[in-house]
Order: C-alpha cells, then sequence, then structure tokens
C-alpha cells in the first residue's frame, strides 16, 4: 500500500513537469537521489557497468552485455524501492535519467556529491 501511495504522489506531483533542458532536470534528479544509500547503489551499479563494459571488450565475449541494464538499473532501483521510497525517474524521463546517473557518478568521483550524507536540495 505505501509503494502505491509513493508511486501516486510521484505522479501527481510530477506529471505537470516540463524540462526543456538537462540543466533544469538536473536538480530534481538530485532531489529525488538524496539518501546517501540510493546514490552508493547507484555509484556501485555504476562501477559495475564499467567494469562489465571493459571485460567484454577485452576478452570479446559479447554475451555478457546483457548484463549492463540488469546491473545498472537492479542498483539504482533497489535503492529507489527500498531507501528513496520514490519511483525512479528513469520511468518518466528516460534519457534525462541515464545522462543524470553520470553526471552523479562524475560529481560524486569529483567530491561533488557525498555517499554518506543526505543530500539537501537548494
Amino acid at each position: 500500500m505505501v509503494m502505491i501511495r509513493d508511486f501516486t504522489t510521484f505522479y501527481v506531483r510530477n506529471m505537470a513537469k516540463q524540462f526543456s533542458s538537462f540543466r533544469e532536470f538536473y536538480p530534481f534528479y538530485l532531489e529525488e537521489h538524496s539518501h546517501p544509500k540510493c546514490r552508493l547503489l547507484h555509484f556501485i551499479g555504476s562501477t559495475l557497468v564499467l567494469a562489465v563494459m571493459v571485460f567484454t571488450i577485452i576478452t570479446a565475449q559479447w554475451v555478457y552485455l546483457w548484463l549492463l541494464p540488469l546491473i545498472g538499473y537492479g542498483f539504482a532501483w533497489i535503492g529507489h524501492f527500498v531507501f528513496e521510497k520514490n519511483r525512479p525517474a528513469t520511468f518518466q524521463y528516460p534519457l534525462y535519467s541515464l545522462i543524470g546517473d553520470w553526471v552523479m557518478y562524475k560529481d560524486i568521483w569529483l567530491g561533488k556529491i557525498s555517499l554518506r550524507e543526505v543530500q539537501k536540495s537548494e
């Protein structure tokens, strides 16, 4: 029942939101990733995606490419459903959300985003 209420809240709150650019979308994306464990799971998933890509290219075992979406989305969605208690933005904004994943990954590496503290909206 909680998941349905969270979905309804997400849908009503964001249904009218139309983003004209990624720059406009990214603050919303970060709001949806305020819990440090959610960001950590995104980070782990993205790192594993890169590792599997490198492994696949080096070994030319292309069959492992099917793991990429499973790993990337699997870790991220666990973070959203278990810790954030929200619906991943991927469902409504797939391209911006994919870009947001990699920008957040970069920002974590650069120390602009913490994996330990709750991210506050600006």
